[in-house]
């Protein structure tokens, strides 16, 4: 009987057990299960854009290209000028009689067609040996100068050396002054052509000390400019033997900076069919003259220590005369002749000058 009770005992406290570890194993937290790895996508971010560039001559963005110098007639008869409103530098240059012609260079963008093409000068010589060995498109020269051009460090591809599908007459115009220049077929032909640098100035902010400008007017023995400040668009308006100097595609031509260099002008060994002599201008040295901008006019001087250096301008303190960004033309003149400056009238001062203008003693009573 004791027996029985022990057996008995002992199966209830087995199954006790065994409920119990049952209980506790049911009361643990179940066992999460592991997710599949998620895979995350990422896209590469892109490189900076590169920063932009800007042409050494003109300062505003875009490449600098191969140099292309054309010379391009100014007289009355040769307007309105073909591409001239696409120039990057123009220089305007006394010829023969006192009249001026154009030796005008593109780098930034080559127009399809450029004119009216005329014949080079002298003074072109040393002009564009700054820019060095460019492609120089001309209608001919005097003779005794052409063994001058053949051996100057430029791509010689005058008129009369090229193919007629070069250089084309335009049937609306009359001769000289209708001779056009299929100027990227003619690029073509120089493929060492000098890419367009730095030849002397650089671009940004106007110097102080400047003076207000409303126009200036620039004269030759028989051709005149005049430039008018235009605030809206931000460059100098041109006129032309006192008539709106308007290109060809109906632009009116004006620089963001207008540069008049004086130099030393003398006669040269060379003229024209008609016995006028060509005058040198002596573009390699010093000298003075101005620069204008911003509505402003700087008295300024220029060197150029040789053929290959580029003309520098300054301040009479030395300080650098920084161009404004766009076109530039440069007007040649001799040292002997000066410009006409046109400034905007002083305002009225504050201060009485006159008995008029002070109180009498009767209407302070």
């Amino acid at each position: 009987m004791k027996l029985a009770q022990t057996t008995y005992r002992g199966l209830l406290f087995s199954a006790l057990t065994a409920s119990l570890a049952l209980a506790a194993c049911s009361s643990n937290p179940p066992t999460p299960v592991a997710s599949p790895t998620q895979t995350v996508s990422t896209t590469p971010t892109p490189p900076p854009p590169p920063p932009p560039h800007y042409n050494s001559l003109n300062g505003m963005i875009a490449p600098d290209g191969p140099v292309l110098a054309v010379k391009i007639d100014d007289t009355d008869a040769g307007h309105p000028q073909i591409s001239v409103d696409q120039a990057d530098v123009v220089y305007v240059e006394q010829v023969e009689g006192g009249l001026t012609r154009l030796a005008v260079i593109f780098s930034s963008k080559i127009p399809a067609q450029i004119g009216p093409v005329r014949s080079a000068r002298i003074s072109d010589i040393d002009l564009l040996a700054q820019y060095g060995k460019v492609a120089f498109a001309y209608s001919g020269a005097q003779t005794r100068m052409l063994p001058v051009i053949a051996a100057a460090n430029l791509f010689n591809l005058g008129a009369e050396l090229e193919s007629a599908a070069l250089y084309q007459r335009d049937s609306s115009r009359y001769a000289p002054t209708n001779l056009l220049v299929n100027a990227p077929q003619l690029l073509a032909k120089a493929p060492g052509a000098a890419i367009s640098h730095n030849v002397g100035w650089t671009f940004g902010d106007a110097p102080v000390g400047g003076q207000l400008l409303n126009s200036v007017s620039v004269t030759y023995p028989a051709s005149s400019y005049k430039a008018t400040w235009s605030d809206t668009e931000k460059r100098w308006l041109l006129d032309h033997d006192r008539r709106p100097d308007v290109a060809a595609s109906g632009l009116r031509l004006g620089p963001a900076t207008l540069v008049i260099q004086q130099v030393l002008m003398h006669a040269s060994p060379y003229g024209d069919h008609l016995g006028n002599n060509t005058p040198m201008s002596e573009t390699v040295g010093s000298g003075t003259g101005w620069i204008l901008r911003d509505g402003m006019s700087y008295a300024a001087t220029w060197t150029r220590k040789s053929l290959s250096d580029g003309t520098h301008w300054r301040l009479a303190d030395g300080t650098e005369i920084k161009f404004a960004p766009g076109p530039i033309w440069v007007f040649l003149t001799d040292r002997t002749r000066s410009p006409i400056f046109s400034r905007p009238a002083p305002p009225p001062s504050a201060t009485p000058t006159s008995p008029s203008a002070t109180p009498s003693s009767s209407a302070t009573k």
